[in-house]
C-alpha cells in the first residue's frame, strides 16, 4: 500500500502535487507563448495580412510612437520563451501558480492581436489588447503578493517577462484605441491633440497606480520607453503631445525611484 501511494504521488507530479498547480495550466502557458511567438513568425513567412505597422498607419494621425520603440518586442518574446523553458524544466512554486494563468492569457492575446490586425479587424484588436493588458496586470499583482525577494534567476524568468509585457501593453493599449478611433473617424482632426494628451495622461495614470500597488520598477521601464517613443515621434508635428508624453515618462521614473527603493536593509523591496 505504501508503494502504491508513492507511485500515485509520483504520477500526480504533473498536476497539483508539490504545489505545482493543475497540469493544464502548464499546457496553457506553453500554448499561449507558442501563439505569441508563432503568430508574427507565421505572418513574416507567409506575408499574410496587414503588418502591425500597416495596420497602425490607417489611424496614426492622433498619436504615434517612434518605430524603434517596438524593438522591445524582441526582449518581451525572449522573456516569454524563458518562462516557458522554466515551466518545462522545474516544478512550480507559489510564484508560478500565481502567474501561470494570467501569463498564458496575456501571451495568447499577443498572438491573437497580430492575427486580428492582419485581418484589419479594428475593434477586435482593441478588445484583445485590453484583455491582454488586464491579464498581465492581474498576473503582476498576484506575483507582488508572493513576497518581496526575487533571486536573479527568478527576476530573469518570472518577474521581468510579465513586468515588461504588462508595461508595454499599458502604453500600447492606449495607442491602439486611439489608432482605431481615428481610423473609424471618431476623432475629428481638431480633437486629435486633446485626445492624444488624454491618452498619454491615461497611460501615465494607469502606470503610476500599478507601480504604487506592486513596486516593480521593471514594469515602469517599458511604459516610459513607449512614452519617450511618443515624444520622439510627435515632437515636430504635435509638440504639446510630445512634451506631455515626456513629462509623464519623467514623472513615472521619478515615482519608480522612490516607490521601488528598499524600505530597510534587511527587507529588500520589490524594485525588480
Amino acid at each position: 500500500m505504501t508503494d502504491h501511494i508513492h507511485r500515485g504521488a509520483h504520477a500526480g507530479s504533473w498536476g497539483a502535487s508539490r504545489g505545482d498547480g493543475p497540469g493544464w495550466l502548464r499546457l496553457a502557458v506553453w500554448f499561449g507563448i507558442a501563439v505569441a511567438l508563432g503568430a508574427p513568425a507565421f505572418q513574416a513567412l507567409t506575408n499574410w495580412g496587414l503588418t502591425a505597422s500597416e495596420f497602425s498607419q490607417s489611424g496614426d494621425q492622433t498619436l504615434r510612437v517612434a518605430g524603434y520603440a517596438f524593438s522591445i518586442w524582441g526582449v518581451i518574446y525572449t522573456g516569454l520563451a524563458a518562462y516557458a523553458v522554466r515551466r518545462l524544466l522545474r516544478p512550480g512554486g507559489a510564484r508560478e501558480r500565481a502567474l501561470d494563468g494570467p501569463l498564458a492569457l496575456a501571451s495568447l492575446c499577443c498572438g491573437l492581436w497580430i492575427l486580428a490586425a492582419g485581418a484589419d479587424q479594428r475593434w477586435l484588436t482593441v478588445a484583445i489588447i485590453f484583455a491582454g493588458l488586464v491579464a498581465a496586470l492581474v498576473g503582476l499583482s498576484r506575483l507582488a503578493r508572493t513576497g518581496r525577494d526575487f533571486t536573479w534567476p527568478e527576476r530573469l524568468t518570472v518577474l521581468w517577462p510579465i513586468a515588461l509585457l504588462a508595461g508595454w501593453l499599458t502604453a500600447a493599449s492606449i495607442v491602439n484605441v486611439l489608432t482605431v478611433a481615428t481610423a473609424e473617424g471618431l476623432i475629428e482632426p481638431s480633437l486629435r491633440t486633446p485626445a492624444a494628451i488624454v491618452g498619454v495622461l491615461a497611460a501615465g495614470a494607469i502606470a503610476i497606480a500599478t507601480l504604487l500597488a506592486t513596486r516593480f520598477a521593471s514594469y515602469a521601464a517599458p511604459v516610459a520607453w513607449g512614452l519617450v517613443g511618443a515624444f520622439v515621434a510627435e515632437r515636430s508635428d504635435q509638440p504639446l503631445v510630445a512634451y506631455a508624453a515626456l513629462g509623464c515618462a519623467a514623472l513615472l521614473l521619478a515615482v519608480a525611484a522612490v516607490a521601488c527603493r528598499p524600505r530597510r536593509a534587511s527587507a529588500p523591496g520589490r524594485a525588480g
